[in-house]
């Protein structure tokens, strides 16, 4: 898309139903439930008379949630799609369509589209979800994704946040703080193009980083891993603001306290030296980083023995009756109060504190 040689062509030269018409002909419909997708005036869907329909949407605006110096529009894409899936997840659910709604101005061409919806369409064939519809607009403020996720999960499966109670274990899947580290080290990097434009950015060596920040993937696996092991979360969110602030709103939505143990955090190795690397303790970049998109939930102390044995999945803590707080053991054995300092889209503390 950068090749100066590539003639690119203005949106105006399709329209609004030409452009729309262009970026949505190859899609196919892949779930029974759809029965009308892109085409006419509403999408149709109907869900077996035992599922429950979820429904979520996601806000991405350019300058807010990302920045398009390193932030290919491809990638952006997909993780606009990636981020609302992972919301049904933390329902216990599966994402089944998709509805995308895209706000662009006069500098967007064509193949700019073109590249976002291919990562859309993308992150839809990888997880089987129908795009079924959505709208496109002009922009005076930059490029705007508002994307709507339907899911489904069976009436006897379906988890909300606020059904924990104390003495239940506190599970997380994956390992958290690198989505942050991902992001520093882009901000380290546009810092030093912007003040030196040949410069040209080397950043092989941190792929994981990168890719855990750009190109997220929603934890629908691990859905479907405790479903075949029989466990059935007491609540479940996905870590979209950072540990600390996810798992006090589980506390919060299910009046408990909880316990956290700062040794049995999973942090990546990569992640754990990056943020030695920027003067980061670990542990902080984990619990405020946000970004992760892996599931945090409880379960039932009976479903400890099956939970061990699951390699992608850590007990990390307990939950406590409400009068005790929210409490993190450090590795030196002191109780200290938890606290949220991740992502708050209107405060926006960590994002401030990297610019």
């Amino acid at each position: 898309m950068d090749d100066s040689n590539t003639k690119l062509t203005p949106l105006a030269d399709l329209g609004e139903f030409g452009l729309i018409e262009k970026l949505t002909a190859s899609i196919e419909i892949k779930s029974k439930s759809t029965i009308k997708g892109i085409g006419d005036d509403a999408a149709v869907i109907k869900p077996n008379k035992n599922l429950l329909t979820l429904l979520s949407k996601d806000l991405l605006l350019e300058g807010v949630h990302f920045d398009l110096m390193y932030t290919p529009l491809k990638h952006l894409g997909y993780k606009s799609a990636v981020v609302n899936f992972s919301d049904i997840s933390a329902m216990n659910g599966r994402p089944t369509q998709l509805m995308v709604g895209i706000g662009i101005g006069a500098k967007f061409s064509v193949e700019a589209m073109e590249e976002i919806y291919d990562g859309i369409k993308k992150a839809c064939e990888v997880y089987d979800v129908d795009l079924i519809g959505g709208d496109t607009t002009a922009s005076a403020s930059g490029l705007t994704i508002s994307a709507t996720v339907i899911g489904e999960v069976n009436t006897k499966n379906i988890v909300y946040r606020d059904g924990a109670k104390p003495n239940d274990l506190i599970c997380v899947s994956g390992d958290l703080g690198a989505a942050y580290m991902g992001l520093l080290i882009l901000e380290r990097e546009k810092k030093a193009f912007e003040a030196n434009p040949n410069l040209q950015p080397d950043l092989s060596q941190h792929d994981y980083l990168l890719q855990r920040q750009l190109k997220p993937e929603a934890r629908t696996s691990i859905v479907e891993t405790l479903q075949k092991n029989e466990i059935l979360p007491t609540s479940m969110i996905d870590i979209s603001d950072g540990l600390a602030s996810d798992v006090m709103h589980l506390c919060k939505s299910s009046n408990t306290g909880c316990v956290i143990s700062e040794e049995k955090i999973p942090i990546d190795q990569t992640a754990f030296d990056m943020a030695k690397e920027f003067n980061i303790v670990p542990t902080v970049a984990a619990l405020n980083g946000g970004e992760d998109y892996e599931l945090l939930f409880t379960i039932d102390q009976s479903n400890f023995d099956k939970i061990k044995e699951i390699e992608e999945i850590s007990v990390i803590g307990y939950m406590t009756d409400v009068n005790e707080g929210e409490r993190l053991i450090t590795s030196d054995n002191t109780s200290v109060e938890l606290k949220a300092q991740g992502w708050d889209a209107l405060k926006r503390k960590v994002h401030e504190n990297i610019k």
